[in-house]
């Protein structure tokens, strides 16, 4: 394979940006960094083709590394528009992984990116989102006897595969990594309530503390993501349709209510919930004067863009990722990073060190399903829990902490059902 003849991005030149990124977060990677060593011995991918889409920045440019260290043929592409860093993208083609991503594509690119990266033939897929799996089950259905299995990133992914098998048409195993313990409980929650506020301060430069901040969706990115605008100092607000997180909202301080009767309070606005329209016309017209709109869903329609330009006179970008709109009374509303997901289209993503752990789950997830596909079947499959434990072992291992060991004594009693 000719990596820099078959790649499509920006500019091959930007290489060197690419390579220091990508070295500054395998530093802090340590878990990532022991699977590569076993994958280099090991060789759990030789002779197979993986296809990889994903946020395409230094993290996701590692764990590249790691598989292609596995032996695989790997092929990567952008999983969101605005997400991709073109200098990445340089530093994998270099490094001998065929790309097919530029930063803010046009709609056709974007998709003719992962057509091209499907139409490599792969074996194993990893997903962000669905995209993949989508057009496996649409469009390019003739390739779907190559697929031997593959794991999915998100939330909104699963649903989507979640859908596909309900009615019987998956074709092929998917492991749904977002729903392991080492996922939802660190990337989710500490992840996203970092990164999001990372996204938002740096593109704003504005002041959190003492304003009220609506975050829409209660499970475990929106409790992140609320976590960490109660640290800001901010006054939080939940809304949600889920009656027991909601509760759940209530008992950990937060005010909870209909975000008919939220949006005329909030100053920033947070949508964290994997569906559509839940800030939509009714609640842009009864927001203050100046309110900030982001997203942190995976999809850019989780904030009714069509209704938010149907009401506005005048629009203009006003700073770097930061869309300001005019209202016919004069109020002006302001969406960040085009609706799309705020931490990474206007940041850098999660902490490097929390996907270390989610990294390395996506990667001892392919070698599971690579090895079991056959008996696994066409499904849906968490992560067992062994893969998710082994996981959270190295990460202690690396942070220096040891941890009990039950004694045979206490393992026998637990498995007795009598004193």
């Amino acid at each position: 394979m000719n990596a820099v003849a078959e790649s499509i991005i920006a500019d091959i030149g930007l290489a060197p940006s690419g390579h220091l990124k990508i070295d500054w977060v395998k530093e802090h990677m340590p878990v990532l960094n022991r699977i590569r060593e076993r994958f280099e011995r090991e060789q759990p991918f030789a002779g197979l083709k993986v296809a990889i889409s994903l946020h395409l920045e230094a993290k996701t440019a590692y764990l590249a590394k790691v598989i292609q260290a596995g032996g695989a043929e790997v092929t990567i592409t952008g999983s969101n528009p605005l997400s991709t860093q073109d200098d990445v993208c340089a530093a994998l083609v270099e490094d001998g992984i065929r790309v097919y991503a530029k930063y803010n594509p046009s709609s056709e690119e974007y998709k003719s990116h992962l057509l091209k990266t499907l139409e490599t033939r792969p074996d194993l897929l990893i997903d962000d989102g669905g995209d993949l799996v989508t057009l496996l089950h649409t469009e390019k259905r003739e390739l779907l006897p190559h697929i031997r299995g593959g794991a999915e990133e998100t939330t909104t992914g699963i649903l989507r595969l979640k859908a596909l098998e309900k009615e019987g048409k998956l074709e092929f195993p998917m492991i749904a990594v977002n729903d392991a313990f080492c996922k939802y409980l660190f990337d989710n929650r500490y992840g996203t309530g970092q990164s999001v506020w990372d996204g938002i301060n740096r593109t704003t430069n504005l002041v959190v503390a003492g304003k009220t901040v609506v975050v829409t969706g209660y499970g475990w990115c929106g409790k992140g993501v609320a976590m960490r605008a109660k640290g800001l100092g901010a006054k939080v607000i939940v809304t949600e349709v889920d009656a027991i997180k909601a509760v759940e909202a209530y008992m950990d301080g937060f005010a909870v209510m209909p975000m008919s009767e939220a949006a005329k309070h909030g100053d920033y606005f947070v949508t964290v919930t994997g569906n559509r329209d839940v800030i939509r016309k009714e609640h842009f017209q009864v927001m203050k004067d100046g309110a900030i709109l982001a997203n942190a869903g995976h999809f850019d329609v989780e904030v009714n863009k069509q209704d938010l330009a149907a009401l506005s006179t005048a629009k203009r970008v006003v700073r770097k990722d930061i869309e300001e709109y005019r209202l016919a009374d004069g109020r002006k509303l302001y969406l960040l990073a085009e609706g799309r997901l705020v931490n990474l289209a206007a940041g850098d993503g999660h902490p490097a060190e929390i996907m270390d752990m989610t990294f390395a789950l996506q990667a001892v997830s392919l070698e599971y399903v690579n090895k079991h596909y056959q008996q696994i079947g066409k499904k849906v499959l968490n992560v067992p829990y062994e893969l998710d434990e082994s996981v959270a072992r190295y990460k202690l291992e690396a942070l220096g902490i040891q941890i009990d060991t039950l004694t045979d004594a206490q393992k026998a009693y637990l498995e007795s059902w009598v004193e």
